[in-house]
């Protein structure tokens, strides 16, 4: 049986905590922000936790985290 592949554009895009959980970057922090809020940008900044209707996905594409 081969190894199983890592997908590597996942492993550069969540991070596997200690506990188990999965932690992700937020979204909509990259350009036009302009006409976003100051309150937006700023609540935007810093990881969160990846839902938990996307869980068994995001393990099936990092098998060895």
């Amino acid at each position: 049986m081969p190894k199983m592949k890592t997908k590597k554009a996942a492993a550069k895009r969540f991070l596997v905590r200690s506990g188990g959980g999965i932690k992700r970057s937020q979204a909509f922090k990259r350009h036009i922000l302009t006409k976003k809020t100051t309150k937006m940008k700023r609540q935007l900044r810093g990881m969160t936790e990846i839902h938990a209707s996307n869980e068994k996905s995001v393990r099936a594409m990092l098998p060895y985290a």
